[in-house]
């Protein structure tokens, strides 16, 4: 097999999961290991002695489903009615048995899944047949994988399988295709199957003993969709971390609740990972646990609030409260280590929830996306279809004990997976506007601007509805988490009594992680606004108290005690302890990793200052996160 791409050599028994990723976005191509062809072309050889012996094997010499209780004849009844079957005339009824079983059954509705995706089936379909144990022919198993190797993408649409007998009529789909029927896309043109096979210089297969059955019987759709979906869950979830730790700068948050000691304490891997992530992103930030006097709560900018000309450039007032010396009262040793001002920090040793319960939370989704991923691992090298072949068998004494029948085909294994990740997906969308929110609230953004915009003449909407776009998001995955699999409709005239619906399950996966990625990019962008005010305001206020007169920066205190009033030298003296504090302080600054983050966003999308067309904005940022352009270069990625 000669291609001019690097090779993936398959053998039944080492696909991982990056591997199929590259035969699926065409990075790669396949080779089929000679040992396991050896092993295919034995079991293929076996079949074949056993037909000679006339033995009743399913789905061989027997019909499928709920005709396996009939043997096939001699020759065809139906040649004796008017016009009999002429697709079929040159075919063995046990060709026949195998043509008819792919072309009956490729019978799938709706849109075509991506190529990337078909391709994926296609790498996991030739992967699983090289096991030996489902008697298709090397040279059909070869023919397959040209086909792939050659650009050939069969059509595909997305519904019809109910996963178990396997993914019987996507695979079907894909399978007519190598007969020279169906549709097929081939550099991106759709045509039919023949002519696709002819633009790439193959010829159709006529299918032989049991091939019918190896080729549509087994999980490669819903394993396909598990993988990639798994893939970007990778993404994601890295991503949101990403998000929520430039959210957490933006508030000046609190670190402790990451720290390795707590997390000790309660070691879910996930959660673990996650706070260990979360402090490499915001390692070295100035923001976090600062002194809640030191920071100054946003103020609508007016002409008269700066005196500098660089001052008067700045989009934002800043103010603290003044806490008289009367309403200390009881809270003595808190302003013994606080400065008494009040600014955008509230007096509160914990952040809220989305905040302060990140590794709990992100943790648990990266726990179901690991249990999705053993499992994933597994069914990338198992044998799926039915009957299976044992040619190997030690003192059979019949041959139901070398063709056994049982259920590899059942896809319950992936679909309770997929359901795991399918209630996951809201969970992390939902923290994630959660986050949102509290940014552009200004009664829990700890003093940000409403909406994180100005709004000097009260005629912007600022950031107000991005939040409904996201919480518009979340719902639309809320309602499309019920699990499939919980709701088996029997099928094949209750032969095929229990189905475990995990193609439906891997699909809305697939499907629900771009609208995952849309919330975690809104939030993006609305923490880089309010990353933006966070760290201009407290340096603004820094600027002002390096100016040495400590008078500046007491005319931003409001509710001060006049000049005559008994406490005003106490004020004085506290205002200039706030100015000495502020003025020794270095640039503030988030962590390094989310500075990196921060500086990739402000490539392409600039701070707001007043309202403007969002559209652009919005499409950029999800179209950066869909491409995966976002990148820190840290060792985990962000």
């Amino acid at each position: 097999m000669t291609v001019s791409r690097p090779a993936v050599l398959l053998d039944g028994q080492s696909l991982c999961r990056a591997d199929l990723l590259r035969l699926a976005r065409a990075e790669y191509a396949v080779e089929l290991c000679p040992k396991a062809l050896r092993r295919v072309a034995k079991a293929a050889d076996f079949l074949a002695e056993q037909v000679q012996r006339q033995e009743p094997i399913y789905g061989v010499t027997t019909g499928f489903g709920s005709n396996a209780d009939r043997l096939l004849g001699a020759h065809r009844a139906r040649d004796e009615l008017p016009g009999g079957n002429p697709q079929c005339n040159d075919m063995t009824l046990l060709e026949e048995l195998q043509h008819n079983l792919v072309v009956t059954h490729a019978v799938c509705v709706g849109d075509p899944f991506a190529a990337e995706v078909v391709r994926a089936m296609l790498a996991i379909r030739i992967n699983t047949l090289l096991r030996g144990h489902s008697g298709i022919r090397p040279s059909t198993l070869q023919s397959l994988a040209e086909m792939l190797n050659r650009g050939v993408v069969p059509v595909v649409p997305q519904k019809g399988s109910v996963g178990a007998s396997g993914d019987l009529a996507p695979l079907s789909h894909l399978a007519i295709v190598l007969l020279g029927g169906g549709e097929a896309f081939v550099d991106g043109q759709r045509m039919p199957g023949a002519d696709a096979l002819a633009k790439v210089g193959l010829s159709p297969v006529r299918l032989s003993f049991k091939e019918g059955l190896a080729l549509n019987n087994g999980t490669a759709q819903m394993l396909a969709c598990g993988v990639l979906a798994v893939d970007h869950l990778h993404y994601l979830c890295d991503l949101a971390d990403a998000a929520a730790a430039m959210t957490l700068d933006g508030f000046a948050g609190r670190s402790s609740a990451f720290r390795t000691e707590v997390h000790a304490l309660r070691p879910h891997p996930g959660q673990v990972a996650t706070a260990a992530h979360i402090r490499e992103l915001t390692a070295g930030s100035s923001l976090l646990d600062i002194a809640y006097h030191m920071v100054p709560r946003f103020k609508p900018w007016l002409a008269d609030a700066w005196q500098s000309p660089d001052q008067q450039a700045l989009r934002f007032d800043i103010a603290w409260d003044y806490v008289p010396p009367s309403q200390r009262h009881g809270r003595e040793s808190f302003y013994a280590r606080f400065l008494p001002f009040k600014g955008g920090k509230k007096h509160q040793p914990q952040d809220a929830y989305c905040l302060r319960c990140m590794p709990q939370v992100h943790g648990a989704i990266r726990d179901a996306l690991a249990q999705a991923e053993r499992v994933l691992d597994i069914e990338l090298n198992a044998v799926t279809d039915n009957p299976l072949v044992f040619p190997d068998a030690e003192n059979p004494r019949y041959i139901e004990d070398q063709v056994i029948s049982a259920g590899h085909f059942h896809g319950m294994p992936l679909a309770l997976a997929m359901s795991y990740l399918k209630a996951a997906i809201p969970v992390l969308a939902s923290i994630s506007e959660r986050r949102l929110n509290k940014l552009v609230d200004p009664a829990t953004n700890d003093g940000l601007p409403a909406f994180l915009t100005g709004n000097e003449d009260a005629t912007d909407s600022g950031f107000m509805i991005v939040q409904y776009t996201a919480a518009a998001l979340v719902n639309d995955l809320a309602t499309r988490a019920h699990p499939a699999s919980v709701y088996s409709v029997p099928t094949s005239a209750n032969a095929e009594d229990h189905v475990s619906m995990g193609a439906n399950e891997a699909r809305h996966v697939l499907e629900m992680c771009a609208d995952l990625a849309h919330v975690v990019a809104l939030e993006l962008y609305t923490a880089a606004q309010a990353l933006d005010f966070r760290q201009d305001m407290l340096n603004a206020a820094r600027h002002l108290a390096q100016s040495g007169d400590w008078r500046r920066l007491a005319e931003k205190v409001s509710n001060a005690p006049a000049t005559e009033h008994p406490a005003r030298a106490q004020f004085e003296k506290e205002v200039q302890s706030l100015t000495e504090a502020l003025a020794s302080s270095d640039d503030f600054h988030p962590g390094a990793a989310v500075a990196r983050l921060h500086a990739q966003i402000r490539q392409h999308i600039d701070f707001m200052r007043a309202d403007r067309a969002m559209d652009g904005d919005v499409q950029c940022i999800t179209q950066l996160v869909a491409t995966r352009a976002l990148r820190v270069g840290m060792q985990s990625g962000f």
